[in-house]
Order: C-alpha cells, then structure tokens, then sequence
C-alpha cells in the first residue's frame, strides 16, 4: 500500500479492495458501534471537556518549554544512572541504537509496542545487522509474522480474522493451529516467552517522559511490555521529544483519558513508570543498562510552528481512527502511513514525504468526528486542510482545482455560469428536478446516486418577488444562500422566509454575497478561500443586521468558525470575528432565538426521522434543536447512527465516490429501517447526497430540508 500512495490510481484500486474486504467491514462496523457507546460511558463519571483542556495545556508548556524540559529530564535520568540520548533523525536515532546494540553484545532483540520505532523503520536496520528482532505485543507479533505495518496505532491487528492468524501461527509454529481465540492466546504465550528469555536487550516505547524525575513510561493492556523492559539485561526505550512532560501530574491527568479515548476503558492493565536503572542479576554490577534515545526527526521544528505545534498534544490514544467514518470503511492500511488516522494524515507529511502526503491528505470529509473526542483537543480537520493549502503552495494545486478556483473568484463570471448550466442541462433533465438522462459512460463510480438539476430560476432571482415588508419587526436578518440553495432547491430558502417573515423578522438577501468559501478551503486553495471570504464580508457590510442566518451547516461552520482564522493575517481581524459572531443556523434561530415552539405548527403527524449534518452537530454543537423542532411539527422517530457522516463532504463524493456511495448505502439502510415517510437534514449538501441516493434507489421516502417540514406546517 505505502507505494500505492504514490498515485492516485494506485491508492483509489487499494480503497477498492479494502471495501471488497466484508470481513473488515464487519469488524470495523462491529467496533465503531460499540466504542461510541462505550467511550460515552466511561466518560460519564468525568467533565471530559475539562480534562482535554487541562492536557492541552501540560503538553502545550511542554512545547514552548521543549529544550528545558529535555536538559532537566536527562540531567534526572543520568543521576538515576540512565543514559540518555537525542538524535536529529530517523537515521542517527537507529545508529544509536545499533551502537548500544554492538557494545553489549547483543544478539536477540524483544520489542515492545512503539509507534516511533515504527516512525525511524528500527526493526529493518536491526536485521540488516544481524540481530533478530521478536515483536511481543501480541497485535504486532501477529503483524511482524505477517510482514505488515499496525492498522491501529493500539489495536495493531484489528484488521484480522482469528482464521487468518491460526493460519499464521500454523506457519511460525510448524503445527496446525486450531482457530479458538484462546488457544491461539495460549499458542502466542508459550512462543512469546521463548523470546523473552532468550533476549539481550528490550526496546520498548513510552508513552510519558517525566523532567522533573527523568522517569519514563509504559501504558498497555498486556504484561508483555514489563517482560520487555525487566528480563533483558539492557532496556532501550524510544520517545519522541513530544512525549516530554514536566511533571508527573500531567502524566496522571492523562492517564485520565488515554484509556477511555483508546479503548473505552477506565484505567488500563499496566502502567508502568521506569525511574532509573533499575536491577538486574544478569550484569556484572546488578544494575540494568538502561538507556533512553530521544528522536527529533523534525518535531523541534514542528515545536515552532504556530499552528502545527497543536501536535505536540497528541498521546497516540488512536480515538481519531476509532471514530473516522472512512476508517471504519477501509482500515488503517488505508488511512495512514506509519501513523493511523487524522494525526497519520498530518504526520506523514511531516515525517515520511511529501507525495505520500498529498494523496492521503485528501482522504478526509472534514466531518470532525476526530475533533470531537481528541485527547488534546486538537483542531484536526484544520490542520488536515493546512496540509492541503501547503502543498498546494509548496508543489502546486491540480489543474482542475486552479480552474474551479479562478471561476469561483470572479462572483459574477460563477454566478452566470450556474445560470448558463440551468439551460444547458434542459437535453438531460427534461423538466424534471434530477439529471436522468445523461449516459452512464459520463457518470463511472459517481452513478450511485441521482444528481439534482440546477433549478430554473435562482433564489436571487426570485426575491424582488419574494422579499417580505415587514412592519415594526422584532429584528433583523440577511440570509446567506450558499451556491447549492441560491441555485439548486431555493425552494428551501423560500421555506424559510416565509417562516421568518410570519414570525414578524424582516428579512434581507445581500446580492453581492457568493459562496462561502469551502469548497476551497478543502482543496487548499487558500489564497481564493481568503478572497471569497473578504467578498462575502463585504457584501453585508454596513447591513446593521441583528443575525446572519444560513440554512447550510457547512457554511454556518465555515463562516463562523473558520473565517477568523483564515483572516487572522489578511484582513481586519475585528470586522471578521464580528460578521463570524452574527452567523447562526436555521434550527438555533427558530428553535432558540425565536423561540418556535409546538404550539407555533399543526403537527402533522407524520412519521419524520433526522439526519445530524456533520458541521451542525460537531461543528457547531447543534443536537437538540432540530429534533425539538421535528417532533413539534410531526411524529418525530428516531434514526439508527443520525450523527454519522451521509458521505458527502462537498468535493470529498467526487474525489473518493467509491467511499461516498457505501457511506450513503449505510445510511440509507438506516432511513428505510425507520418506517419514514420523510427524512429531514439541515444542509443543502445532505440533501443532495441522501435525496440523490434516495431516487437512485427507488426509495419510498421524502427527503427535505427541516425549513420545508417547518413551513408546510406553520400555523397561520
């Protein structure tokens, strides 16, 4: 797979084997399901929020105060007889550890679970000096027999069938292995100890290093990783200069949430704290030789970075892989390099190549489920769209991205393009409101859903007609449109108006807005996304508007949250933050602000279930209102997994359709297993995917924005 990453063809036919993958498919759905009510349980005796903070912190002083707290660890360390190492890369971090190797006459070599020897490829430049290298934990014991790289930065061989490892076993033992669990368990024991008494020296990871102490440490669910650091004579451990922290409070305050992010446990099996050289009968003097190599590889550099040096937070607790929606398609083989997950995406460009980096990074819809439970609170879709905006800058964008970028420039040149569009499609929608007729020749893997004709008029070209006069309002507001309800269902736009106007608020459509901005903000094209913004603040300049509402989640998120931060530098950063503060979706307005209640509608009665929009529920925190203002309209019925991602994310369905379609079956099944007549969403965009996959399948239920549901039952 890793030189697969370096073509598009080549990773788009691996993501196509990986769904061909039923067993995967069951086990990562199996575990997807169980580890989002799990996690949310062991969450619940703890203030979750408060703790990320409080981690984000300790790692965040960790970083600025890196060189300090490095010179105090080895200083602690080396008083406790340790020897205490740094190397500049990957390269210089092996030779150290080979050297440790030769000087002890060191043969056989016991790992213990280590994302970072993974990092520096430590296993392959031990073996080509000779040494044999046995991995213990048992996930990567399996994967070392296999020849494979972890799919899970904690579970390393979640990807595998009991039947595939027996067969496995069958071939490293010399005997056929039966396929129960815990026989294999037992089978894996009787080898794994034959390593452990064999070996001369232990390399493990660690998961904190201590300055105040110079202790390290190791967290696992098997004791495995103590028969690694305790029986060899010589114990090296790995750490990258991330893992320093400054006291053993932080540590602790950590362990807090490694494990329930993790594997939605409370505490682990084993922590292990390592404070010096502790002792050992095998050497001359009963002390074990015990060494620490600290490895840069470009993290002192990362260290500096104002807005990458958030990775510092990470504790490799893979809860970013558990809750990605691809992930849980696909597997880590997919969806990283060494590392696994949003973090994987990030890492490999810093660490393993920029052309590796270019690929991957685009396999992420920036659903923000990895945001939602970070141990760090990391701002993971941020930095993945950082990425992409650097190597654009950096290699240069895709011709198809610079051409979409200089369109959507220029409002007016896109505006008449989507108009042009409207009469051009007419050979192929012949009146009807989805694209029926074009051959599917033109479609390939994008036939799995039908595509929404671009609609006769526009909303802007409808709303002299439209524009309520509303006397003595209570307030007022501008609407942002967004391109797809401007120009593909203004129809929603008309729903809300009319709620909004009966609800005495006058409401105003500033002409000179355009899109807002994210779809290029997901291709990296940053330099446009920043024009656009700068337009779009300008077009409701001056307006005086008490809320800038928006029926699109996607935008709401992107105008609220992401226009700050993009303008920080370019543009008056006061003017942003107040055009940001302004920006509210739909449902919080009516539900919240205007404060609908069922007394406001004649429920209908009829059987409506939910779709959570990623950037309403994560991105902006929305939950209860939507379904406040459903069950107040109609007979609200719940919907299995209503805040997993349709599989849409804007551009993301054409780039990966083959993810976006199973992501779409998935949800479906869904929606059918509710009884609905009706499914209503609160973004445009979903919309598209869930209607579109809808029609494609023949399915007997109506898909709608909520502002149509509203208004079709608003009482008069």
């Amino acid at each position: 797979m890793h030189d697969a990453l370096k073509s598009s063809s080549g990773y788009h036919k691996e993501l196509d084997d990986a769904l061909k993958d039923d067993f995967l498919r069951r086990t990562l759905d199996t575990f997807a399901v169980a580890y989002r009510a799990n996690r949310e349980a062991v969450f619940k005796d703890v203030d979750e929020r408060a703790l990320i903070h409080k981690i984000a912190e300790a790692k965040d002083y960790a970083c600025q105060h890196l060189e300090e707290l490095y010179a105090q660890f080895k200083a602690e360390a080396e008083k406790r007889g340790v020897h205490v190492h740094r190397a500049a890369t990957a390269a210089e971090a092996n030779e150290i550890i080979i050297r440790i190797a030769k000087e002890n006459n060191v043969k056989r070599v016991t790992k213990s679970k280590s994302m970072t020897a993974e990092e520096i490829g430590l296993n392959p430049a031990l073996e080509a000096q000779g040494l044999t290298v046995d991995e213990t934990d048992l996930g990567e014991w399996i994967i070392q027999l296999r020849h494979e790289g972890p799919s899970h930065m904690v579970m390393p061989a979640i990807h595998l069938s009991r039947y595939q490892v027996a067969d496995d076993f069958t071939k490293a033992t010399g005997e056929k292995q039966d396929s129960d669990i815990q026989r294999l368990v037992k089978v894996a024991r009787v080898q794994l100890r034959r390593k452990f008494i064999a070996a001369d020296m232990g390399v493990s990871g660690c998961n904190f290093a201590v300055a105040e102490n110079g202790a390290v440490s190791t967290v696992t669910n098997e004791g495995n990783a103590r028969m690694v650091t305790t029986l060899p004579r010589v114990h090296v451990a790995i750490a990258g200069l991330d893992k320093l922290v400054a006291s053993l409070d932080d540590a602790l305050t950590a362990l807090l949430v490694l494990p329930r992010n993790a594997t939605a446990q409370r505490l682990t099996s084993y922590v292990t704290w390592m404070c010096g050289a502790g002792p050992c009968g095998a050497n001359a003097d009963n002390k074990k030789i015990m060494h620490v190599v600290f490895v840069d590889n470009g993290r002192t550099q990362i260290a500096k970075d104002p807005l990458f040096k958030q990775i510092f937070r990470c504790v490799r607790c893979g809860a970013c892989a558990n809750v990605c929606p691809v992930y849980r398609l696909v597997g880590g083989h997919k969806m990283g390099y060494i590392y696994i997950g949003a973090i994987g995406l990030i890492l490999t460009y810093f660490f393993h190549g920029k052309d590796r980096a270019r690929i991957l990074s685009q396999n992420c819809m920036g659903c923000e489920s990895c945001a939602n439970v970070c141990a760090g609170g990391i701002d993971l879709p941020r930095l993945i769209r950082e990425v992409r905006s650097r190597l654009n800058a950096e290699q240069g964008a895709p011709v198809e991205a610079n051409l979409l970028s200089a369109v959507m420039k220029n409002r007016k040149l896109f505006h008449r393009l989507l108009k042009f569009a409207s009469f051009a499609q007419k050979p192929f929608t012949r009146g009807e409101p989805f694209i029926r007729h074009l051959p599917m020749a033109f479609l390939g893997k994008h036939g799995f859903k039908a595509l929404p004709a671009i609609a006769g008029k526009s909303f802007r070209d409808r709303w002299p007609e439209i524009a309520p006069k509303v006397e003595n309002p209570v307030m007022r507001v501008a609407l942002f449109s967004g391109c797809a309800q401007d120009f593909i269902y203004p129809e929603e736009l008309e729903a809300a108006v009319k709620i909004l106007a009966a609800k005495n608020v006058a409401v105003e459509f500033p002409m000179e807005q355009s899109c807002c901005g994210l779809p290029l903000e997901m291709m990296g094209q940053r330099k446009t996304s920043i024009d656009v913004a700068k337009q779009n603040i300008a077009a409701f300049r001056g307006g005086n508007y008490d809320y800038i509402v928006t029926l699109c989640a996607s935008c709401a998120g992107h105008l609220k949250h992401h226009y700050p931060e993009i303008l920080d530098k370019d543009y008056a950063t006061v003017e942003a933050q107040a055009f940001a503060a302004k920006v509210i979706d739909f449902s919080s307005f009516v539900h919240d602000v205007l404060g609908l209640k069922s007394e406001d509608f004649n429920n209908s009665a009829q059987k409506v279930t939910y779709h959570a929009s990623c950037h309403l529920c994560r991105g902006l925190g929305v939950h209860k209102a939507p379904r406040e203002l459903i069950a107040d309209a109609a007979q609200y019925v719940p919907c299995e997994e209503e805040e997993v991602c349709c599989g849409f994310g804007g551009s993301y369905s054409v780039k990966f359709p083959e993810i976006s379609a199973q992501l779409l079956e998935n949800k479906l099944k869904h929606m059918e297993e509710t009884g609905a007549d009706r499914l209503v969403v609160d973004c445009p965009g979903c919309v598209m995917q869930l209607r579109g996959g809808a029609e494609k399948k023949g399915l007997k239920i109506k898909v709608d924005h909520i502002a149509e549901l509203l208004a079709e039952n608003l009482k008069k």
